[in-house]
């Protein structure tokens, strides 16, 4: 009887070790991959990203929004003009340097809504050389390999008992499922911020029309610092990147492959998260200044 329960024990064992080995080949292969993928994709602009969305836009933009920017233009400066001569006692005070004034700043206000497009764009190609010189400091692969981690990942499995091989067995399928998560938040981010580029600059004439207003000048200069804040987004993104390379590099565990397992997932659920918090960060950055 007790050979029987032996034979039963080493071939639950080795069904067991086959199945743990199999759910940890290529386990962290997708993550790897789309974080590896995060420098290419953030140190695009938005022309390089996808063309064919980027002339749309542009074109939605200067045939659609453009033309409602001039209305909205046009109202803003015939109300600042009111405002300057009822602010001068109904022409009773009145000084001819302010209609030279008047004149400029519309005139200012003009060519900046014409130059709209090239305005944004000139935002973002600041922010994505910003970008491309800080993927050149970073140093170190950011992909994870449980064979160099562990190298005798199948020696150490064989020893261990039954009870301890099923729980692992266990772990390692929630932590391949949660990799699976992990990858679609990491195609989220990179892919949602180039989208949101794409929509925020769709209606940037709008904005820029009030920008020399007096009285909806702040909606203008906000969307400058949301500008900013989406550019300078990739950056930390490539910051969070990096600290992530040097976690990775540093991973050491010996003899517990459980704890290599959730030290690796660990430091890939630390990654989608300050991936998230980095446009909050951006923006409560730009909001501040």
């Amino acid at each position: 009887m007790g050979f029987v329960w032996d034979a039963l024990t080493d071939w639950l064992k080795e069904l067991l070790v086959s199945g743990i080995l199999s759910n940890l080949s290529g386990m962290f292969d997708s993550v790897n991959d789309k974080v590896g993928d995060i420098s290419t994709q953030v140190g695009m602009t938005p022309q390089a990203w996808n063309s064919g969305i980027f002339s749309m836009v542009q074109t939605l933009s200067e045939t659609v929004i453009l033309p409602i920017a001039g209305v909205i233009l046009a109202f803003i400066m015939t109300l600042e003009l009111i405002q300057l001569i009822a602010d001068k006692n109904n022409l009773h005070d009145v000084d001819t340097w302010m209609f030279f004034k008047w004149t400029f700043k519309t005139a200012c206000a003009v060519l900046i809504v014409t130059n709209t497009w090239n305005i944004v764009m000139g935002v973002f190609d600041v922010a994505q050389s910003v970008v491309a010189s800080a993927s050149g400091v970073i140093s170190g692969s950011t992909s994870i390999d449980l064979n160099t981690i562990i190298p005798d990942l199948q020696t150490q499995l064989e020893a261990m008992e039954l009870g301890p091989l099923l729980g692992l067995w266990v772990q390692s399928i929630f932590v391949g499922i949660t990799m699976w998560a992990l990858t679609i938040c990491v195609f989220l981010i990179t892919f949602g911020r180039m989208i949101e580029i794409y929509l925020v600059t769709s209606v940037a004439p709008i904005p820029m029309a009030a920008m020399l207003g007096k009285e909806f000048g702040g909606m203008g200069q906000n969307y400058l610092k949301s500008l900013f804040a989406l550019g300078f987004q990739g950056f930390l993104i490539m910051v969070c990147v990096a600290i992530y390379a040097v976690l990775v590099q540093g991973i050491a565990v010996s003899g517990d492959v459980s704890s290599a397992i959730w030290t690796c997932m660990g430091y890939t659920v630390l990654l989608c998260f300050t991936l998230f918090k980095t446009g909050s960060l951006t923006k409560s950055v730009f909001a501040a200044h």
